[in-house]
């Protein structure tokens, strides 16, 4: 059977005028951005919560868990390169998503062991599993509308609705999981739907044929590509190198060996690139700027051998390139300091009215993607069941088991009641470093408190007071009960309830660790109302709603007669996400320690921060093939990836200075910091829009 007739057989079954095959690529994009956007909004959150508390973690610096996680970000971004070539030349499309979809799981699945080996081990895998994955399903799209090139912009817009609402979902529920019951719960579930997005993306393979199937000898021949002879005589004078080939060979290598030494020397004290080290310079800076140096030379050599046109619009491309390292430096925050941010220094706890406003928009925001989708799953069931009976039980499966976690969670919150209890703390004078009690701004003396724990030893002169906290649970309470509590964040401000198997978890982890375990004996001193503590994750799944909600929008302005250009799209991307951070370093100016933020302003910079990406969004990748001619189109997607990939990793490394900031200046400093630096990069580009219109030659 030939390519063109599976394609035509696809086309007889339509799922929302598209043929069925693409709603099973849009679940199987779904599971897969779901385990994805699930354990990154979870990895910084466990690395850096503390080894004693409520859901312990692994106690790490930020700098630390940032250098690890800027590495994986990183690499997520070089690995599909190579997941591509491997896929285009011996394994076909379809076997690649498979193939990397379950490296996915096993790595999903090694992280839910919370052992440093496997939490490496899995890590490793998710990018090698991302490599096969991610590139492929694209390109069997592709395949699919190769007949009806008319219809992709329409299928693409279905797909990547399915990445926003997988992102969504994976955040919302992998997130309450694991900060509600434990880690390795957020971590397991996105590995399970990982399994089972793989499971029904491989029973419906009769949807397909031969699409994206293994290549066929005449499939690896060059297509013959039609050329203008200006640029066919450019391509002929102009071919790679043997001192090309080795400048992006040495290249990668520098690369790769950053990415790997940078968390490598951080958490475990071992430096490749140490002998490197120029005075307080770090070898491996040291290295990484020759590297710089020598791919400066390899872009300036090559693109100095193309005619004057082609030579301005590669120049052209490259600017967008550099900007875009700003733009993704500042947006990815939302992986790192923003996760920290939301956990410690915003007020996530509503009561009353307000506790129970959130919950029914909540459940709005829940409920309703939901039925959406699964109303979608319900046309695919009428139109394919006969065909890929498995492929369509599997799915069901898949969103039973969404609903009941969905249910689960908005009983739980709706049924939480708020609690004070009382328990005993030591009181001792507060001092500045003079050695002098502090006093609030009413004058007052102020004092430390440290609750009394089951396994302290308190002195005989030691000055004890009652305290009252506040705790929340879907659990029925008597005034005068007793039961046992621990702090549940970083900052030992609020506390968690533990039941029987909590406690007992707690202790051990305190023998583990060789701690006091932190178990604080408290009694109910008054019920109070409804209350809902808001998760850390949460706040992450506003920027695949505003996506949803704004999409449109843009997509009609970027169509109409009001269309910006690409550099005047670049400045509003960058200047619009700096008023995000502006919002936020003014929400944070002047908090005192222990303070916390409304969580208003993070709600307004995630909007700001959306709008952004919306802003940009349109120029990046389009222009590859638009500005660059057809030898050097490889090596400028590889550029524009690594161009992202460093932006990721500085986001990380900067995001992870988020302590050492705050505690040297402020925290409203850090964020000045995002504000400043791309509204500065914003503005240059704005400026540079003539210039940049001259360079494109007429390319819109």
């Amino acid at each position: 059977m030939s390519s063109s007739t599976d394609i035509e057989n696809l086309f007889k079954d339509k799922v929302l005028g598209h043929p069925a095959g693409l709603i099973v690529l849009f679940f199987t994009e779904m599971w897969e951005r779901f385990s994805f956007y699930g354990m990154r909004v979870l990895l910084v959150n466990f690395l850096t919560m503390a080894m004693i508390g409520y859901n312990p973690g692994w106690e790490w610096s930020a700098e630390n868990a940032g250098a690890l996680f800027g590495t994986y970000a990183m690499l997520l971004y070089i690995t599909p390169i190579v997941g591509g070539i491997i896929a285009d030349r011996f394994i076909g499309y379809r076997w690649a998503v498979v193939v990397g979809a379950l490296i996915m799981t096993l790595g999903h699945a090694s992280m839910a062991l919370e052992t440093e080996f496997s939490l490496y081990l899995g890590l490793a895998l998710l990018v090698i599993g991302t490599g096969f994955f991610k590139p492929n399903i694209t390109s069997i799209i592709s395949g699919m509308y190769k007949d009806n090139p008319e219809k992709k912009d329409g299928a693409y817009t279905i797909f990547y609705m399915g990445v926003n609402a997988g992102a969504f979902f994976g955040m919302m529920l992998c997130g309450y999981l694991a900060e509600r019951i434990g880690w390795s719960w957020g971590f397991g579930l996105a590995g399970i739907f990982m399994l089972l997005g793989t499971l029904q993306f491989w029973l419906a393979k009769p949807l397909f044929g031969k699409i994206g199937g293994v290549p066929e000898k005449e499939e690896l021949k060059p297509e013959n590509t039609s050329m203008s002879a200006e640029d066919a005589e450019a391509e002929k004078r102009n071919p790679f190198t043997k001192l090309d080939k080795i400048l992006i060979t040495i290249c990668s290598i520098v690369g790769l060996g950053y990415a790997i030494n940078d968390p490598m020397s951080k958490i475990a004290n071992i430096d490749m690139f140490a002998w490197a080290r120029i005075g307080d310079l770090e070898g491996q800076y040291t290295v990484v700027l020759v590297g710089l140096f020598l791919f400066l030379i390899l872009v300036i050599g090559r693109i100095a051998r193309y005619t004057r046109v082609i030579r301005d619009r590669m120049i052209a491309f490259i600017v967008f390139a550099f900007f875009t390292v700003f733009f993704w430096m500042s947006f990815e925050q939302g992986a790192s300091s923003l996760i920290l941010f939301a956990r410690d220094s915003v007020d996530r706890v509503l009561s009353g009215n307000a506790a129970i406003a959130f919950n029914v928009v909540n459940a709005l925001l829940t409920i309703i993607p939901l039925a959406i989708i699964s109303w979608v799953l319900y046309l695919l069931w009428k139109k394919t069941f006969k065909k890929i009976p498995g492929s369509n039980i599997v799915l069901v499966i898949c969103f039973t088991l969404m609903w009941g976690i969905v249910g689960w969670m908005l009983n739980r919150d709706l049924s939480t009641t708020a609690y004070d209890v009382t328990y005993k703390a030591v009181q001792t004078p507060l001092l500045d470093e003079s050695g002098n009690q502090k006093k609030d701004d009413q004058g007052n003396q102020m004092y430390a408190y440290d609750p009394v724990t089951e396994n302290m030893q308190v002195d005989n002169n030691a000055v004890i007071v009652e305290r009252i906290t506040r705790i929340a649970e879907p659990l029925d309470f008597a005034v005068g009960e007793e039961l046992f509590i621990i702090h549940k964040d970083n900052e030992k401000i609020s506390f968690g309830y533990l039941d029987e198997e909590r406690l007992v978890a707690a202790r051990q982890n305190g023998e583990n660790q060789n701690q006091d375990a932190g178990v604080v004996k408290a009694t109910v001193s008054e019920v109070k109302s409804n209350e809902v503590e808001i998760t850390v994750s949460w706040f992450s799944i506003l920027n695949s709603f505003f996506i949803i909600a704004f999409a449109s929008f843009f997509s009609k302005w970027w169509e109409s007669k009001y269309n910006p250009s690409a550099a005047t799209k670049y400045a509003l991307g960058l200047i619009i996400m700096a008023v995000g951070f502006g919002l936020l370093a003014f929400g944070s100016y002047g908090i005192q320690e222990g303070v916390k933020v409304s969580m208003v302003w993070l709600i307004f910079a995630y909007l700001f921060h959306t709008l952004g990406e919306l802003c940009l969004s349109p120029v990046g990748l389009s222009y590859v093939s638009k500005l660059v001619p057809a030898r050097m189109i490889a090596l400028m997607f590889g550029m524009w990836y690594l161009a992202i990939a460093i932006g990721q990793k500085l986001a990380a490394t900067l995001g992870g200075q988020i302590d050492n900031i705050t505690k040297e200046y402020s925290l409203s400093t850090f964020f000045l910091i995002f504000t400043i630096v791309p509204a500065l990069a914003g503005l240059i580009v704005w400026l540079l829009n003539p210039v940049m219109k001259k360079l494109m030659h007429g390319v819109k």
